[in-house]
């Protein structure tokens, strides 16, 4: 986990070959999200936004993918995925087939530090 308060958490996925994959999770028990208060669906697109922003500042992909879905497990959560013209499967899905082989990429060491304090201080709350 890199960034939470009392409505939601931002978690760092650990998903080959997508580095800097991320989850924007509402952290009470929602199926849709029509089911959250108007306040709260502004409150968890913010930290959606940040999220993004944050890793287009930090990794500039090639593309951001944002994707909230819940057929597997239906909890109001979003993907916020950065894209890079060469990884495995771009320019489909990360759920799609793999389009090629594609050596992994890594995240500098500090990177979970440095999206924690961006999300803190973007979204003006501690991380």
């Amino acid at each position: 986990m890199v960034w939470q308060d009392d409505r939601c958490r931002v978690v760092l996925v650990v998903a080959e070959p997508f580095a800097g994959f991320c989850r924007v999770v509402w952290n009470r028990h929602v199926r849709e999200m029509t089911d959250l208060e108007p306040g709260d669906r502004a409150h968890l697109m913010r930290v959606v936004f940040a999220t993004e922003a944050a890793l287009r500042s930090l990794l500039a992909p090639d593309k951001m993918n944002l994707a909230s879905l819940g057929n597997a497990v239906p909890h109001v959560h979003w993907h916020v995925i950065p894209r890079f013209a060469d990884d495995s499967h771009f320019p489909q899905t990360v759920w799609s087939a793999r389009q090629r082989e594609a050596a992994a990429r890594t995240l500098p060491a500090d990177f979970e530090r440095a999206l924690g304090a961006r999300l803190a201080g973007d979204l003006g709350m501690p991380g």
